[in-house]
């Protein structure tokens, strides 16, 4: 080869050499920024210039023409970025619904600096107090302050979750949102990286390491799959539905529920709509939701993956109360948030109607068949005659109820004749029954429906008698004879100490009114117990992978400096060799020219 040929061998490696330790400094200068891969850098031959060809020779003459730069590729190892992105979705599962359950045991474990277990018991220590000396105002003024209390503060730890639930609401518009916005840089990417990456001889590096780190971040909120197509492209799916493909994001829409405010994530491509004539889109979203919450949470079955997911079944679908147990059980024990609602609610309704049933019968109500004036029936009603002047009655003529419902009356005024079962002392002092009928007015009590949120003894629903507040002697307890009615009191005592209630229809145990509560906090603690020793192992396999992923993508100081020595070496070397070349055309071309 000429000399002058040789001049561009060496050229060829002082270039190389640069670039490469330019690859090197952009390695180390960016050894703490999230999100990005080593790169490492690939060296070929130049094409060779063939001198002659000799078939008896073992290879033909050639030369070579230097060495090329020929890419820069990202050290990234496939298998352990989608298992890093699959556990990471896991973890971040778990660590949601542990955040939610230490959230629930926070509100039930204080409110305003004070326990809900100690009203339950401060009610149960009025009603004590009561079965000692029924008939003292002091005793019924107190047990009227405590059930106000009662009532109060069980609003205000219900309100609480509510509000948690709207917490909740907001983050899922939020985490949606920000989803859709990734959506659009994974297209803006996919664009850029394409234009770069078009002639085959650019690499776009340090925007795939920006694609991959949106893919990182996604991968924690929804369970993800995603592929790269031959140019380069990535398209995402997001709970198997496409997301990004083609050019174009597919955005996840909100649905709010008009009743409770409450978003559902949906796919509006997937949903049926029609046009109203604002020109507004009224959805119809069945069957495009997001994600199936009907599903059971399992690892097996991969429907832990994704903290968007674990938010929607933390908030739960609606307000739930105690009827929620009693029609559809499985319809809220996945949600966190929902089910104690349910179970709380359930405790304030049995504690209520169980004291409302006790003055009811102290009151007189009984059960019977009433034909109306109309000539319709009302077959085995709750009814008390309308008597003004009775025991346990109200001004009005209707039994006192301590605890009422705030939309409709607890009972109503009829007319007409009723049939009922009369007990009675025959003359021998035998108690007796027989059948009888009378005709006038009667207080039928209102059966709650579970269908009809207004008919139930339900903590959105309740509030103690206005005129028992103002005047808590109407309780009376003293008989038409005059003496005291020990009986109700210790049957209200006797209400707290029964052991009949059970959380919900899967626990086995029964509990009293005061222990139910304890049980129920119990719950919350062993739950979120559960779901941190989950969570924490997750995190474990998390960092085991993570740390796998690392060694293989992240920079390493020493193997770059390593390299960086290596290459300044080479491009010295390369240096001295067009030196030497130099020198020796010098001293050509002097010794000619003399």
């Amino acid at each position: 080869m000429s000399l002058m040929g040789s001049l561009y061998i060496g050229s060829s490696g002082l270039q190389t050499s640069q670039n490469a330790l330019n690859t090197t400094a952009h390695n180390l200068s960016n050894i703490d920024t999230v999100g990005y891969t080593r790169q490492q850098v690939q060296l070929s031959d130049r094409r060779y210039v063939t001198l002659s060809v000799d078939p008896k020779a073992v290879n033909n003459k050639q030369t070579g023409l230097g060495v090329v730069y020929s890419r820069v590729k990202q050290i990234r190892d496939s298998f352990l970025d989608k298992t890093y992105r699959k556990e990471s979705g896991r973890s971040m599962f778990y660590q949601v619904s542990t955040e939610v359950m230490e959230e629930v045991e926070s509100q039930l474990g204080e409110m305003n600096g004070e326990a809900f277990q100690t009203t339950i018991t401060d009610f149960w220590t009025s009603i004590q107090e009561l079965a000692k000396d029924p008939a003292s105002s002091v005793t019924q003024g107190l047990l009227v302050q405590r059930a106000s209390e009662f009532v109060e503060r069980a609003g205000a730890v219900y309100e609480g979750l509510c509000s948690y639930q709207d917490n909740l609401n907001i983050q899922i518009r939020k985490q949606v949102e920000k989803i859709n916005d990734y959506g659009d840089k994974l297209l803006y990417l996919n664009d850029k990286i394409r234009a770069i990456e078009a002639g085959g001889i650019e690499h776009a590096n340090d925007l795939r390491d920006a694609r991959n780190q949106i893919l990182d971040e996604l991968s924690q909120m929804a369970s993800i799959t995603y592929a790269e197509d031959m140019y380069g492209s990535v398209s995402v799916q997001i709970e198997g539905v496409d997301f990004v493909k083609d050019g174009t994001c597919y955005e996840i829409g909100l649905y709010t529920d008009p009743n409770t405010g409450f978003y559902t994530p949906f796919w509006p491509i997937n949903a049926n709509y029609r046009v109203l004539a604002d020109g507004t889109k009224e959805y119809n979203i069945d069957g495009a939701e997001v994600f199936n919450l009907n599903r059971e949470i399992s690892t097996d079955l991969n429907t832990d993956i994704g903290g968007l997911k674990a938010m929607l079944h933390a908030r739960g679908d609606h307000r739930a109360d105690y009827s929620d147990i009693e029609k559809d059980y499985d319809s809220v024990s996945q949600s966190v948030v929902m089910n104690i609602q349910a179970e709380f609610d359930q405790l304030i309704h049995n504690v209520v109607t169980k004291v409302n049933e006790i003055l009811a019968k102290a009151a007189g109500v009984q059960d019977g068949d009433i034909t109306l004036a109309d000539g319709s029936t009302l077959n085995g009603v709750k009814f008390a005659f309308d008597d003004p002047d009775g025991y346990m009655h109200r001004p009005d003529g209707s039994p006192i109820q301590m605890f009422g419902k705030v939309a409709t009356e607890g009972y109503r005024k009829v007319s007409g004749t009723v049939t009922y079962t009369e007990t009675y002392t025959d003359d021998d002092g035998n108690t007796q029954t027989r059948q009888t009928t009378k005709t006038g007015d009667f207080w039928v009590y209102n059966e709650e429906n579970l269908e009809e949120t207004e008919s139930l003894y339900s903590i959105k629903n309740l509030q103690i008698d206005q005129e028992l507040m103002q005047r808590p002697a109407m309780l009376g307890f003293r008989l038409p004879d005059g003496s005291e009615d020990k009986a109700t009191a210790e049957a209200l005592k006797a209400a707290f100490t029964e052991e009949s209630y059970t959380l919900n229809p899967n626990v086995k145990k029964k509990t009293t009114f005061v222990d139910y509560y304890t049980d129920l906090v119990s719950q919350v603690s062993n739950s979120g117990y559960a779901f941190r020793s989950i969570y924490q192992n997750q995190e474990s396999t998390v960092e085991a992978v993570h740390s796998a992923r690392e060694q293989v993508i992240g920079v390493s100081s020493d193997e770059e400096l390593s390299n960086m020595i290596k290459f300044q070496n080479a491009y010295n070397a390369s240096s001295r060799y067009i030196n030497v070349i130099s020198e020796m055309l010098e001293h050509i071309i002097t010794t000619l020219g003399h």
